[in-house]
């Protein structure tokens, strides 16, 4: 049975850190990039950071330089390292796998179950960020 399972969310001030871990079963991490999604208060689901099996990384460009995805093959395990984290981080993170893709419509997509086109994705894990 394929599986994502995230760890690591809570609650912290404005400034700390966290650390997301996804870690996958019935399958590796060695195929299309791993891929973090949030969806936030405004629930808007948008694609935070990924990782290619060779271990390229991309990030858009509000966490840029705050966050840091990284990939362990021997746990099969991708982590999300969070740093100076702002209120506006507050969401629930999605590690999703395999060309996991939201729903999107008028210009808006949906991280929800009933919303996903394709792909592995985890069971979501909240972040909240205080101010």
């Amino acid at each position: 049975e394929v599986q994502l399972v995230e760890s690591g969310g809570g609650s912290v001030q404005a400034g700390g850190s966290l650390r997301l871990s996804c870690t996958a079963s019935g399958f590796t991490f060695d195929g299309p990039p791993t891929v973090w999604y949030r969806q936030g208060p405004g629930n808007l689901c948008m694609m935070v950071s990924s990782i290619s099996s060779d271990g390229r990384t991309d990030y858009i460009d509000s966490v840029k330089g705050r966050f840091t995805i990284s990939q362990d093959n021997a746990k099969n395990t991708v982590y999300l390292q969070m740093n100076s984290l702002k209120p506006e981080d507050t969401a629930v993170y999605y590690c999703t796998a395999n060309h996991a893709a939201p729903r999107c419509s008028g210009g808006s997509c949906s991280c929800e179950p009933s919303a996903r086109l394709s792909g592995y994705w985890g069971q979501g894990t909240q972040v909240t960020v205080i101010s």
